[in-house]
């Protein structure tokens, strides 16, 4: 079971969604502008630490918002099923719609979306190599 009551839980919880959402945010931002910068090189030659400053602050914001709605009441945070960790509390969507609307926007936000924008950005770059390669093999 959870040993160290319900304020420890929440934060534990918290710092878990923060730093997972974050890190997807990070790498589907790290896709895009790899794929900026071979696929548009026109585009992608004009990026500047600044800008990488920027999607990084933007990366922390999108991932602070998701994690602290259950901290607003928009979800729930608490214990995982076996009681020994904590997390986002898949149990209460089953009685509370707000609940369900919560972890509904959370899969499509920071699941469905940068997952297919990770996708996308790799398929772009794998499909310039190619373009690219025969462009050499036919000179």
């Amino acid at each position: 079971r959870w040993l160290y009551g319900k304020q420890v839980c929440l934060f534990y919880a918290f710092c878990g969604v923060l730093f997972g959402i974050c890190s997807l945010s990070t790498l589907t931002l790290l896709s895009t502008v790899c794929c900026l910068k071979i696929c548009f090189p026109a585009y992608g030659n004009r990026f500047r630490r600044e800008h990488g400053q920027i999607l990084i602050a933007c990366a922390w914001t999108y991932a602070a918002i998701f994690a602290c709605s259950p901290l607003a009441h928009w979800g729930e945070y608490g214990a995982e099923p076996y009681g020994t960790a904590c997390c986002i509390d898949w149990h209460s969507t089953s009685v509370n719609a707000v609940a369900m609307s919560y972890i509904v926007v959370l899969f499509v936000f920071c699941y469905i979306l940068p997952c297919g924008v990770i996708v996308t950005s790799y398929s772009l770059i794998l499909v310039t190599v190619k373009e690219s390669r025969k462009a050499v093999e036919q000179h």
